[in-house]
Parts: structure tokens; C-alpha cells; sequence
């Protein structure tokens, strides 16, 4: 369906150009290369870039980044910025049911000979002691005034009560806790299921991975951000705000549902004068108090997100000290940066000449803020801000850093992971757990997971590969590679 309609732009940007179709406001933009290219237009993603570029107030085209495929509303990997006092709207879809799922990034002051001898015990030991697994609960119990301060503070909650160190906040998107959030938004229902789960790393995607430096592409850049030699330990740390999250999402998404009706292509709301073609994208006006609801509310499950991946980093560092810390004295780990990947932010961006405010959704998309920036740690301030890309596994993640060509072309975004190509029922067809297993140790690689269906679903093979993704970022300029690690040891949920 797509052939004659694809125009390509340069070797890593493609256009689905306005004219596909009459109700689009904006051209369609995917950044790919030629490879991927062919199995990117068999999924149904590049359908809901389209529809995306029919949303009021856009500020620029609807964007796929490379790693881009199927989700609820907008494609995961979508990033679509509304103007904000100029009928823009905010759509929960773009930013997804697990609101701040993110990364953070530890570097450790070990190297990967002094960690492989003990890489089962060490993994053991992470298992042991930070929860994972679907339905998983915390190891420690919050009450019902713990959980709105995590709420309304996020992180900050988790270093006040002795769960970290105050250099953790510093090297934390918005400092590990957004302004403006409304804990007052946030359902009964959501705050019930929250309540078990702070803490814990949850299932599906989710991971904590010990990795090791496999190739330093910017000595400078990485010794700025931690990385010092190839061999180096690092650990990664991929997880969000768990069922709370998805509630929040859950409930406003219902609460605008009930303000459109329609049918196929044609879904309208009186209340807004909006019209959408896919019934997943209802939105409101940034202006509208549906807006200010679930905003607060989303910011709200965000800070959520950021305790969580704190009591988690204590917890990793407790379980290096009491396998390592009697043979490594020295022992230091620190945050290189936490970044979330599914969240909707308002930010000032630069568009036709003049500085405008804009609601930025970025779904399955991460934010790549350019050098000077002054949201930017002081001390990353000069290079750009570090981007986490996770892979799967079996797989490289990297670490880059955010350029001005991302703040020129994608509102400062990039990708956020290597991105399925299989969907899960089809993994867990397709891939024996034992099988997975026996192949990744035999690249040395100890991996322990809550449920062998795990193994099943988030298989190497089922996710694009990571390296030509990262080439895409790297290629059009939204982010620059710094450094590459490869995992030695994996908790999966």
C-alpha cells in the first residue's frame, strides 16, 4: 500500500508526505535506512504516524524513530510536539500505559575480570534483592503518606529516607521528580496497585543488566560521563512506573473516551471540536481542564517512576558491596543519567525563527538535548546530554550523547531501544526459554529471570538489530554515539 507513497529524503529520513491523505496536518517523517526500511513498511506503525499528523496544533511532522513499531495510539518510537497556547493538545496515547519507563545508567569503579568470577553470585544476589516478575511486590512497605510524597517528589522521596546519595538527583532527568504534579489526579484504584510495587523492577521488557564497556567511540565524551576503559563494569537499569502507571493511563484515557463518539475513521468530540481518525488518539486541548488532569496525573506516575529506579540503584549497590566489597575495597558506583522514555513534557523549542512553548509526547522515544542546553547536568552541559539506548539481552546498549540536529529536526528526541519485530505470543512460539539460555551462556552471558516465558518473549531475535537502529540515530545526526557496553549477567522479570 505504501509503494510510490514513501518519498525518501536522505539516506536515514523517509516522508509520508501530507498528501496521503486529505485529513493529515503535517507530513509524516521516519527515520530508517534503506535496510530496514522494507520491514518497517509491513507493520502497521507507519499508518499510525499518519494518523498522528492529523492532530490540531501541531507544532511539526509526526515522527518514527528508528527503533519504531506498533502501539496504542501513537506507534512506539513516536515523538509529535503540539504548540502549547495555540490550540496543541495533549494526547495520552502518546505517551503510553507505562508512564516513565526509563533507563539509568551505573558506572562502577570495577572491570569485567574482577566481576566475571563471581557473575552468578552477583546476579543471584540482584535477584534476591530487587523484586522482579509479573505481579512482583516491593521489599520495603510505603503507606498512603509515603506514596504521595513519591508522587509529588519522586526520587527526592527515595534519597530523603537514605535510599541514595543527593549526586544520584544531579545526574537525573528534571532532577528526578517533576514540577506540577498532581498526586490529587491520581485514581484510588492506581494508588492501590502502586502502593505494593515501589521498588520493584516488574516483567515483559524490564531489566537489570550487569554490562561491560565493549568499545569507547568519544574518550573524551565518555570519561566525561563515567566511562573510563573498555572492560569497565557498568549496570543498567530499564523499568517505569509499574501498575500505577498503567492505571493512570487506564483512567484518563476512559475519562476522554466518554467526550467522543463515532465510528472507522470518524471520531469526534463536540465538548473540544476535535476530530481523530483512530479512537486510541483522543486528546484534549492543553488549554482544557482534561488536559490539566491528566498531565498532573501523568507527571505524578513519572515521579513515581524515578523512586522507583532509585530504591532499585540502592539496592544494586548493596547487592555489588556484599559479593564484592570484601575482595574490592575501593568499591564506588555511580549514576551516569536516568532518562524516561514514555512521558509528554512542555519545553521551549526554536521553530520558524522564534522560541515557542511546545507539549513534547515522545512515546518509546527518549529526550536528546543538544550541548549548552540549560536543562543539561552542569557538568554534561559542554558534550550534550548522555542518551541510554538498551538493547536485549544478547545485544549492545549504548550510551551517546543528545546533538543540536536533534533539537533542529526532532524537538530534541531520539530513539529508545532496539524495537520488536516479533510480538510476543509470537516469541514465545517461536523460542524455547532453555534454548535462549543455553545460547546466551554460551557467549558468557548468566541470565536469570522470574518466568521462563520471559526468556521466551524478549528473545534477542525478536527485536531489530540494535546496531543498524543505532546507526540511524548516529547517521541523521539526532544523537552521537559515545560508547558501547555488551551484558554479562541479566535479571529479567
Amino acid at each position: 500500500m505504501w509503494q510510490g507513497t514513501i518519498e525518501k529524503i536522505d539516506a536515514n529520513r523517509f516522508r509520508i508526505p501530507k498528501r496521503y491523505r486529505e485529513d493529515m496536518k503535517k507530513d509524516g517523517i521516519l527515520f530508517t535506512s534503506e535496510e530496514m526500511l522494507p520491514t518497517l513498511l509491513q507493520d502497521e506503525a507507519c499508518e499510525q504516524v499518519a494518523n498522528v499528523a492529523t492532530l490540531p496544533g501541531l507544532a511539526g511532522p509526526s515522527m518514527a524513530m528508528p527503533d519504531v513499531h506498533w502501539g496504542y495510539g501513537f506507534p512506539i518510537g513516536g515523538v509529535a510536539a503540539t504548540l502549547y497556547d495555540e490550540g496543541g493538545v495533549i494526547s495520552p496515547g502518546g505517551v503510553g500505559f507505562d508512564i516513565n519507563c526509563g533507563v539509568r545508567l551505573l558506572s562502577t569503579s570495577l572491570t569485567e575480570s574482577e566481576v566475571r568470577p563471581k557473575i552468578r553470585q552477583l546476579i543471584e544476589e540482584l535477584f534476591k534483592n530487587i523484586p522482579s516478575g509479573i505481579g512482583s511486590k516491593a521489599r520495603i512497605r510505603v503507606g498512603a503518606n509515603e506514596l504521595q510524597e513519591i508522587l509529588s517528589s519522586g526520587a527526592r522521596w527515595a534519597v530523603s529516607n537514605g535510599y541514595g546519595e543527593a549526586s544520584d538527583l544531579v545526574h537525573m532527568e528534571e532532577n528526578g521528580g517533576m514540577e506540577d504534579a498532581d498526586p490529587e489526579k491520581v485514581s484510588e484504584r492506581a494508588r492501590k496497585r502502586g502502593l505494593p510495587q515501589v521498588g520493584s523492577l516488574g516483567a515483559g521488557n524490564h531489566f537489570l543488566e550487569v554490562q561491560r564497556v565493549d568499545e569507547i567511540y568519544d574518550p573524551e565524551t565518555a570519561r566525561i560521563m563515567g566511562v573510563r576503559e573498555v572492560g569497565q563494569v557498568m549496570v543498567m537499569i530499564h523499568t517505569g512506573s509499574r501498575g500505577l502507571g498503567y492505571q493512570v493511563c487506564q483512567d484518563q484515557v476512559r475519562l476522554l473516551e466518554d467526550l467522543y463518539h463515532g465510528h472507522g475513521r470518524n471520531y469526534h468530540s463536540d465538548r473540544f471540536g476535535i476530530s481523530i481518525p483512530d479512537r486510541q488518539l483522543v486528546a484534549a486541548p492543553l488549554d482544557s481542564r482534561e488536559a490539566d488532569s491528566y498531565l498532573g496525573a501523568m507527571r505524578s506516575a513519572a515521579n513515581y517512576a524515578w523512586a522507583n529506579r532509585q530504591l532499585i540503584t540502592h539496592w544494586t549497590r548493596g547487592s555489588f558491596m556484599s559479593v564484592l566489597g570484601k575482595d574490592v575495597p575501593r568499591l564506588q558506583i555511580d549514576t551516569v543519567y536516568d532518562i524516561a522514555h514514555n512521558i509528554a513534557k512542555v519545553e521551549d523549542h526554536a521553530i520558524d525563527g522564534r522560541r515557542r512553548k511546545v507539549c513534547v509526547h515522545r512515546k518509546g522515544a527518549t529526550r536528546a538535548f543538544g550541548p549548552g542546553h540549560p536543562d543539561i547536568t552542569l557538568e554534561y552541559r559542554d558534550v550534550g546530554q548522555p542518551v541510554l539506548i538498551p538493547g536485549d539481552m544478547g545485544t549492545s546498549s549504548y550510551l551517546l550523547a543528545g546533538t543540536e540536529k536533534a533539537m533542529e529536526m526532532t524537538f530534541g528526541s531520539t530513539c529508545h531501544g532496539a524495537g520488536r519485530v516479533l510480538s510476543r505470543s509470537k516469541a514465545i512460539k517461536s523460542f524455547k526459554p532453555e534454548s535462549v539460555i543455553k545460547e546466551l551462556a554460551s557467549r558468557g552471558i548468566h541470565v536469570k529471570a522470574a518466568s521462563p516465558r520471559m526468556i521466551s518473549e524478549e528473545a534477542p531475535q525478536a527485536y531489530k538489530d540494535i546496531d543498524q537502529v543505532i546507526e540511524v540515530a548516529h547517521g541523521s545526526g539526532i544523537s552521537r554515539k559515545v560508547a558501547r557496553m555488551t551484558p554479562i549477567g541479566v535479571v529479567k522479570g
